[in-house]
């Protein structure tokens, strides 16, 4: 019989009888409900991503599978850290965000993520989550991303599955469908598809990581992308978006291979454009832009004018991503600032990854 690693304690030893490790000795699979509590808790980190080409509607909301692919940029050094345990002692789930109980629609997210990593390691123990974001949270700037791509990764790993960053990319998507690819990092593809062998993020590796900054305009307002995309099919432009955002995909990866900065973040802003279209059609009329959000794109135009390669994006939040070169970074970083509004200076953020006992947030 195969020997017992010292982590675990056997309570079920399921050994297949079609299974063999090479040497005609037949390998035990521990069920991962006899695991120590030494082996059942974990930290992860992981940066939030901006979209580039975005995602818009889900033809499945409690699978979350969108329409269409999507391809994002993660941003770093903005990040969330969240620590979990699975707790055998505990008589139910308890989750925290900055320290606040999440309750109501935030709750029944993660209890989707949490769930469907119990479901896989056949495991039923009530479990403990906290999560800390190190940047500001629901003004824009992709924090349920980050956060479901740490919780998907430090739960994977608290229940000893052993797992590819596109397998986790998966768990996360049950939370955020953009949390895929903040599994994956720096600049990532989510495929479209009815299933998980198909929905997942892969990464695309471009020499763009290198040079890109990103200057993050902060515009605080409030938003409900959640209710956005449950709306957006209901938009006359929603048919339209649909027709071309197949090619914009195709185009974004091109300009990605090249590393070509300014065909790629140029899409990027158009896309924006497009994505706002649909949102403020649909039946609520979102409008999430600010004065302040206008201001940037004016200035962005402005420098552009003057020969500076930048190109602003907006996810469905008024903040806006304000992407350039390294080499003009505080020019632009500058100007922005100018307008009187906060900022920050961004540069492109790894894949999610599980941090060492020491960094647990308890």
């Amino acid at each position: 019989m195969a020997s017992v690693p010292r982590s675990f304690s056997v309570v079920s030893l399921l050994v297949p009888l079609d299974v063999a490790n090479g040497t005609g000795v037949a390998i035990g699979t521990f069920n991962l409900a006899s695991l120590t509590r030494e082996c059942m808790k974990a930290t992860a980190r992981a940066h939030p991503i901006q979209g580039l080409i975005k995602y818009h509607g889900m033809r499945d909301e409690e699978l979350r599978l969108p329409y269409h692919d999507s391809i994002s940029v993660c941003t770093a050094p903005s990040a969330t850290t969240t620590t979990v345990e699975f707790r055998p002692d505990a008589t139910e789930d308890v989750y925290r965000i900055g320290g606040e109980r999440v309750e109501g629609r935030g709750a029944e997210r993660i209890d989707a993520v949490v769930d469907h990593v119990r479901e896989l390691a056949d495991i039923d123990h009530p479990v403990r989550l906290e999560s800390e974001n190190s940047f500001p949270s629901n003004i824009g700037f992709g924090s349920s991303s980050s956060g479901f791509a740490a919780a998907a990764m430090a739960l994977a790993d608290a229940a000893g599955l052993d797992l590819t960053r596109p397998a986790v990319s998966t768990i996360a998507r049950r939370g955020s469908s953009s949390a895929a690819r903040a599994v994956t990092g720096a600049f990532s593809h989510l495929y479209s598809g009815m299933n998980d062998e198909d929905c997942r993020a892969e990464r695309i590796e471009t020499d763009l990581e290198d040079e890109l900054r990103t200057v993050a305009a902060h515009v605080p307002a409030y938003k409900e992308t959640e209710e956005a995309h449950r709306e957006a099919a209901q938009s006359h432009m929603f048919q339209a978006r649909m027709a071309h955002v197949h090619h914009q995909i195709d185009a974004m990866r091109d300009a990605l291979y090249d590393a070509d900065f300014e065909r790629a973040f140029e899409l990027a802003e158009h896309d924006s454009l497009s994505l706002t279209a649909t949102t403020m059609t649909g039946p609520a009329g979102w409008v999430y832009w600010q004065p302040d959000t206008i201001a940037v794109f004016n200035a962005v135009r402005e420098l552009r004018e003057e020969g500076v390669p930048v190109y602003f994006s907006t996810d469905t939040g008024a903040s806006v991503y304000v992407n350039t070169l390294a080499d003009h970074v505080d020019e632009v970083e500058s100007r922005i600032a100018e307008i009187g509004i906060d900022t920050d200076v961004w540069e492109v953020g790894g894949p999610a990854r599980v941090l060492d006992e020491s960094e647990a947030l308890f």
